[in-house]
């Protein structure tokens, strides 16, 4: 009852004149931008970072909530329109969607994708507001060993899950720690790489991280393998479904949250996993399965509706313990801590107006994503017409100029330049950029969670394992790690690695083999041009 009196005053925030324009304007710019080729909701929320500044917390993260569900809508239409995935979790739209809308149903395509992110969003956020204030009162209780723990089993499961490889996962994740290192100690306040630079004493900004490398790494990285050729749409009627596509997928929006929510709360990758559950879940369920591959709807349906519920699932990991899952998470994040907020236990005491207001507006957010981008899809998909040339030249444009909107001076440019030309080299080398936005974040705070475990132990590394949580943990991490090889010794194992290998290129040749899913999807799509 205290969380429903809770969201009630909430509600009361968000459905204020100004926040419900707020959140309809984020839906609409999130929307706009996340549409767009190769951006995906966490480049659309580092691009927009800027465009909050003058706003006050509450405000801010109603946008915030409006562009990432909005950016999320945007990569299913270009995934549907075009077959180019803008994020690894709109891959399984492209399978069945773009089939769909080569056969002249891009409408009902759509239709399905935009009602499945409006299920599993507020099956989600239902499931949010119920875990969340539990989730809360427990990690009261979880001291530095644990927390510490919380992060290793971050770094192991993102870097293990990504990637074409766990080496380059872990490649990743170490360029992300090294740039987390920069600046002065936390506990000695000695310099750390900064190669006697004083603008480099207070450390690298985590937006100017996220946006070198999502932003200025896939402008770059398009740019060099640019046909100077503009994609071409296809023509999109109004959306509609009728008895039939409703019949074939009432069930796969139901099923999706059942599978997006858990895995958005754990650091398994974010929504790429559930997305292609859901997608082996409705092709074995389905009364139609020799449709799959050639445009089956249950197909879109499922797993747009697990990818909005894994996005409610994120957002309940970094409000209740300070863990970002996916990138865009991170980003926000990030936006938390430009606010002065950290997000963790204690959230919900200290910033409640805030947490609840954002709570609320995910559910207000949901219902403007529906009720404005059905009516607009034809308007998106002149959008996918831009020349390439311009609409990355853009890019580059607004990411300086946010970049530069953070501190005001001219290092921050050149920063920014060089962490994207490390995303350049990422992609290029097939390296995921998630680990790496994940260590720039959580690196700090677990190495000052690790020095705070050994100070309470006397510097015993028994200190680290000394709670049965923390142990529980440790025991997680050792399965993942060995997980590869004990899939070996089951069953079948050799046969399902093959699946699992096929579905993790997104099942057929439109997926970037070479990069990995976070490596630049429309490097695939302009060869093919």
């Amino acid at each position: 009852m205290d969380s429903l009196n809770s969201l009630l005053d909430g509600f009361g925030t968000a459905l204020s004149p100004l926040n419900l324009l707020r959140a309809a304007v984020g839906v609409l710019l999130g929307t706009a931008i996340g549409v767009l080729p190769g951006i995906g909701p966490a480049m659309a929320v580092a691009l927009l970072l800027p465009v909050t500044y003058g706003l006050d917390p509450t405000g801010a993260f109603i946008m915030f909530a409006g562009i990432y569900y909005g950016g999320m809508f945007g990569g299913s239409t270009t995934s549907i329109l075009l077959n180019t995935p803008g994020e690894s979790a709109a891959v399984v739209a492209a399978i069945e969607g773009n089939p769909m809308a080569r056969a002249g149903r891009g409408a009902q395509a759509l239709a399905a994708a935009a009602i499945g992110h409006f299920t599993g969003g507020i099956i989600g956020t239902i499931a949010l507001v119920a875990l969340a204030p539990a989730v809360a009162e427990l990690a009261v209780d979880i001291g530095a060993p644990d927390y510490f723990a919380i992060m290793v089993l971050a770094f192991i499961a993102v870097t293990s899950v990504l990637g074409s490889s766990r080496v380059r996962g872990f490649a990743s994740l170490l360029i992300g720690l090294t740039l987390g290192l920069v600046g002065l100690d936390q506990m000695t306040g000695q310099e750390r790489l900064t190669f006697g630079s004083l603008e480099l004493s207070d450390g690298i900004d985590v937006v100017i991280v996220a946006v070198g490398l999502f932003a200025i790494g896939e402008a770059l990285w398009v740019a060099a393998h640019l046909r100077r050729t503009a994609g071409q749409s296809i023509p999109v009627g109004r959306p509609w479904l009728d008895k039939s596509d409703l019949r074939r997928t009432w069930k796969p929006w139901l099923r999706g949250p059942a599978i997006g929510f858990p895995f958005g709360a754990i650091p398994a990758g974010g929504a790429e996993i559930p997305t292609f559950l859901s997608y082996v879940t409705e092709k074995r369920l389905s009364k139609h399965p020799e449709e799959f591959g050639k445009g089956a709807i249950e197909g879109v349906a499922g797993p747009e509706s697990a990818s909005s519920a894994s996005a409610a699932g994120t957002l309940g990991s970094m409000l209740t313990l300070g863990l970002p899952t996916t990138a865009t998470a991170a980003v926000m994040l990030a936006a938390f801590q430009q606010y002065g907020i950290q997000p963790g236990p204690l959230l919900f005491e200290r910033e409640a107006d805030l947490v609840w207001g954002l709570i609320a507006s995910l559910f207000v957010g949901m219902v403007l994503l529906l009720v404005l981008n059905l009516p607009l899809a034809p308007v998106w998909a002149k959008l996918l017409r831009i020349p390439r040339p311009y609409l990355y030249a853009g890019i580059l444009f607004f990411a300086a100029v946010g970049a530069y909107a953070i501190g005001g001076q001219a290092i921050d440019l050149v920063i920014l330049l060089v962490i994207g030309l490390i995303g350049l080299m990422m992609r290029r080398y097939g390296l995921p950029v998630l680990p790496a936005v994940i260590g720039v974040i959580l690196g700090p705070s677990a190495e000052l969670q690790l020095r705070r475990a050994l100070q309470l132990s006397d510097g015993s590394v028994s200190g680290l394992v000394n709670t049965p949580f923390s142990v529980t943990v440790y025991a997680l991490i050792a399965l993942l790690l060995a997980w590869p090889w004990l899939k070996r010794l089951l069953p079948k194992g050799r046969k399902g690695a093959r699946t699992g290998a096929v579905a993790r290129t997104g099942g057929g040749p439109d997926a970037d083999s070479d990069a990995g899913p976070d490596a630049g999807p429309d490097a695939a799509a302009e060869d093919r041009g």
